[in-house]
């Protein structure tokens, strides 16, 4: 069932990182969001793709996690993610629209959730950095980074609580709490 699949689709910060992704999945998973709607049918988005140590050290060298976690930078060792896609735009095909990138990450997301797998949708990315150490073209403009993996870390999904803080969190035992409003809250 859909919901089920986007209630299991959450934003992993922890991974079994020794848990290896294949490059076909990787491939699997793009392949789903070639397939989503893309604004004005330009299809600007394009994919590097990575899933060897080194490469994803350089990748996630660039990447801030989690805000709202305080003193947490990045996963640790051995709960890194075992892949990313970086996304990104192909200036040369013409003005792409913002809700393609958001589109087509949910899609792979999604792809990843029904195999089992999870992953981050990351924004905060030293695009700069990123482009000079993974040598991308100035043809290609860096969109965002997901991480893939076999989820490490269990989270919970709850009610916004009445002060209203929207803040994850996690606990004295790392399960992240995820507050979410109610539906009657969001429709007017």
């Amino acid at each position: 069932m859909l919901k089920e699949l986007v209630i299991k689709n959450r934003s992993y910060r922890r991974f079994f990182q020794d848990e290896k992704i294949k490059k076909e999945t990787l491939l699997e998973l793009v392949d789903l969001a070639r397939f989503a709607a893309s604004g004005m049918n330009r299809q600007v988005l394009r994919y590097f793709l990575s899933n060897d140590e080194e490469t994803n050290n350089k990748i996630n060298s660039t990447l801030t996690w989690a805000a709202y976690c305080k003193g947490w930078v990045s996963p640790p060792e051995g709960e890194k993610p075992s892949a990313f896609i970086v996304m990104l735009k192909d200036n040369k095909a013409g003005p792409g629209l913002v809700q393609d990138e958001g589109i087509a990450a949910q899609t792979i997301l999604l792809g990843a959730a029904e195999k089992g797998l999870g992953g981050c949708m990351l924004g905060s990315v030293d695009r700069k950095k990123l482009s000079l150490l993974l040598n991308i073209s100035n043809q290609y403009e860096i969109c965002l980074v997901i991480a893939i993996g076999r989820p490490k870390e269990k989270i919970i999904i709850e009610e916004i609580e009445k002060s209203g803080d929207i803040k994850y969190y996690r606990d004295e035992n790392q399960v992240h709490h995820v507050p979410k409003r109610k539906l009657e809250d969001i429709i007017i």
